[in-house]
């Protein structure tokens, strides 16, 4: 292997921030509403990303009860230092608790403490940096007004886990009438402090900045050659877009590289698969970074690093829910409170309870999903369910939020219907009727080219209803932060019940893209 593809965690994976520890790379990401919440992914040679766990799994670190569609959790950043990891973020939203939090732990694949917030740390997107002289600094953003923001600084106690001493404004962005400048990251190379901002919102502006100082608490000057990186000046047909979010490494070698993320429109500037996670070479000119030396461009292939090529078993296209747990890239909407799953109560099934609760509000419904991480794919599910009552529905989804999905059900009378819900409003796509015993559910996407497909037993696939157009699905056109996520649902649509359906497996792969 001499090149790597980009991105190197496809599907909904922004903010990503990343540490080393000796050999070994850690990285998370946001999780918005989604539980559990930042998952860490562990590196060897910062191509291959394993998951490792979850840095918030347990209902006690994460309140998401109530939580708006792309509220929750923003933009964590991950250190090592001194054989402790710390990971701090903002909780955005909560009905329960909400701003900026620390969590530790001496393993990164947990146990990870309990959440200690910091009522006395105003804003988002925080940071920390461990100098050599062996105190802690703390960084964020908080905004002033319009869309305008300050990043500040305090000394972080490491025992109390608190900020002390004198507040320090540093930065209030790079370009004239600067919007966003956020996802502030310090760092000191050659004596130097370095501080890397995002700039001009999440979108097509997006941008990466730097500023220097000769002291940790400034004053720091804009790099003239300020963005250090973006593609805004590419337009909105550029294959890659809305660059920015960055996060330096160093490796053992003396290399630098940039985690960051972007997204890749397609079908015009829609971004179903949301911001996803980008890896790319810096090197150091008169004391700063260039991004991607010699195009300025991220790119979508690099030559990998010289690290020793580390590739983890590639995870299966097929879930049998064999495990006695869900693997690691399911998720729920929000904290349950209850468990409304099983994978032992019918072994080598996924058991879902069916419950009031709805996919369109905001609450946590009987629903597990994982990221659409393929502009072309498949996506399908052997279900077995007997509704109780006319309400009662299960199988399949593809979420954006709750005001824009499809619905692909299993309902009373044996009807399976196709429903899109566009801004909050729906209309049936499609309605079939399938025999008694299993049945199969599925979509299927070539660029926003979707289908729904539905088979009785072992019968072949037929389509529903017309091919219908994914751009719903994209934030451009449903707005928020996050990607498209695939789940297997059951509803009671406001009903109670004591009936369950069974799922006997899920299966996702990639149709016609190149290997990464």
């Amino acid at each position: 292997m001499t090149q790597f593809r980009n991105p190197v965690l496809p599907g909904s994976h922004p903010d990503p921030s990343v540490c080393r520890a000796g050999p070994d790379y850690y990285l998370v990401t946001s999780t918005f509403e989604y539980f559990p919440g930042l998952p860490i992914y562990h590196s060897r040679d910062l191509v291959h990303w394993r998951p490792a766990g979850h840095v918030l799994d347990r209902p006690s670190q994460l309140p998401l009860q109530g939580v708006r569609a792309s509220g929750g959790l923003y933009a964590p950043t991950i250190r090592h230092h001194d054989g402790v990891f710390y990971v701090v973020c903002t909780l955005v939203g909560g009905t329960r608790e909400s701003g900026n939090f620390v969590v530790t732990a001496t393993d990164p694949e947990g146990p990870w403490s309990e959440p200690h917030w910091l009522p006395e740390a105003p804003g988002f997107d925080p940071s920390l940096f461990f100098d050599d002289d062996g105190r802690a600094w703390w960084t964020a953003t908080r905004e002033v007004r319009d869309g305008r923001t300050e990043v500040y600084l305090r000394e972080f106690d490491v025992r109390s886990l608190s900020l002390v001493g004198e507040e320090h404004v540093l930065f209030r962005g790079a370009m004239h009438d600067a919007v966003w400048a956020e996802a502030p990251h310090l760092y000191k190379v050659d004596g130097r402090y370095v501080l890397l901002c995002a700039e001009g919102g999440t979108d097509f502006e997006h941008s990466v900045v730097v500023a220097f100082a000769d002291e940790v608490t400034g004053p720091y000057r804009g790099s003239k050659l300020n963005p250090v990186l973006t593609h805004r000046h590419l337009g909105r047909s550029y294959p890659v877009a809305a660059t920015g979010h960055a996060d330096l490494v160093c490796t053992q070698h003396g290399q630098w590289y940039a985690v960051l993320l972007a997204t890749r429109p397609y079908g015009g500037y829609y971004y179903n698969l949301g911001r996803e996670t980008f890896l790319v070479p810096v090197s150091w000119e008169n004391g700063g970074p260039v991004f991607s030396p010699g195009t300025g461009r991220l790119e979508s292939s690099y030559p990998v690093p010289d690290l020793l090529v580390h590739p983890w078993s590639e995870p299966l296209q097929t879930d049998d829910f064999d495990a006695p747990e869900l693997d690691a890239a399911w998720m729920f909407l929000r904290t349950p409170e209850e468990e409304f799953w099983s994978l032992t109560e019918r072994p080598g099934h996924l058991r879902l309870r069916v419950r009031p609760e709805s996919i369109t509000e905001l609450v946590t419904p009987s629903v597990v999903v994982r990221r659409q991480q393929h502009q072309n794919f498949h996506a399908s599910c052997v279900l077995e369910f007997e509704p109780a009552g006319p309400a009662e529905a299960a199988g399949m989804v593809l979420l954006q939020n709750n005001d824009n999905h499809f619905r692909l059900l299993l309902g009373a009378g044996r009807e399976v219907t196709l429903v899109r819900r566009a801004g909050g409003r729906e209309e049936v796509l499609g309605k079939t009727q399938v025999a008694e015993g299993t049945v199969r559910l599925g979509f299927e996407a070539v660029g926003q080219d979707h289908q729904a497909l539905v088979a009785s037993g072992s019968g072949e696939w037929q389509l529903l209803g017309e091919s219908f157009d994914g751009r719903v699905l994209s934030t451009p056109v449903a707005g928020g932060f996050t990607g498209v996520h695939i789940g297997l649902y059951a509803t009671g649509d406001g009903a109670p019940s004591d009936t369950w359906a069974d799922f006997d497996s899920f299966t996702y792969r990639a149709l016609g893209e190149a290997p990464r």
